[in-house]
């Protein structure tokens, strides 16, 4: 897959932490016209937005209101339109965190980002496969039986509705490693450093987005 200006828009929120052109390389590899940007119109016109992030939940959540993209953010959900948050771009689509005391989140997926159990090593730094809640999830078709992700975390997220959850993985528990409320989907791994499997993923996303798929 080649990435192409004939692919269908896709911001990729562009708030200055960790490495966020990953995610948007990935994107253009599978054939999005993905761009990296603060631009509030252009976030408004794309056909699906990307929040990627790294790092720790308040600083994240600072960082993306300090460049004013907390209410283009939560229009975009809004709209209705494909939305996918990736590992802490996922864990600020919900109410809170244990990482950050006080620290609001989107609330876009209600419920608590908690820790994962301390009897395992944290972060959970490695492939780990991916047990599929939803079998009807689009976002999910096509990986194969037995899809292997990676993940860098310490935390995962814990909504308040069970139903939610689109698919977990096991480390010391139970850990939820994907979401879907709406038109929103998440995933606590990174699909852009997860090979085959994770393009298959972010090619959906794109499909999604110009129509061809829901």
């Amino acid at each position: 897959m080649t990435g192409t200006a004939d692919g269908p828009l896709l911001a990729v929120l562009d708030y200055g932490i960790g490495n966020l052109h990953s995610a948007q390389k990935a994107l253009v590899r599978c054939g999005a016209d993905a761009r990296l940007t603060t631009d509030p119109g252009l976030i408004a016109d794309a056909a699906a937005v990307v929040l990627p992030g790294v790092g720790a939940f308040g600083a994240c959540m600072a960082a993306l209101r300090r460049c004013g993209l907390e209410e283009p953010t939560l229009d975009a959900v809004a709209s209705g339109r494909p939305f996918l948050g990736i590992c802490v771009g996922m864990q600020m689509l919900f109410d809170r965190s244990e990482e950050t005391d006080g620290a609001r989140g989107l609330g876009v997926i209600p419920g608590v980002v908690r820790w994962i159990p301390d009897t395992v090593k944290r972060p959970q730094m490695q492939w780990n496969r991916l047990i599929v809640v939803d079998g009807d999830e689009p976002m999910l078709a096509g990986l194969g039986p037995d899809p292997w992700v990676y993940f860098v975390h310490s935390l995962h997220g814990v909504p308040d509705d069970p139903a939610a959850v689109a698919a977990t993985c096991e480390y010391g528990a139970t850990l939820n490693a994907a979401f879907r409320s709406g038109t929103v989907f998440a995933t606590q791994f990174h699909p852009e450093k997860s090979a085959a499997t994770g393009l298959a993923l972010l090619a959906n996303f794109v499909r999604i987005a110009a129509g061809e798929a829901r």
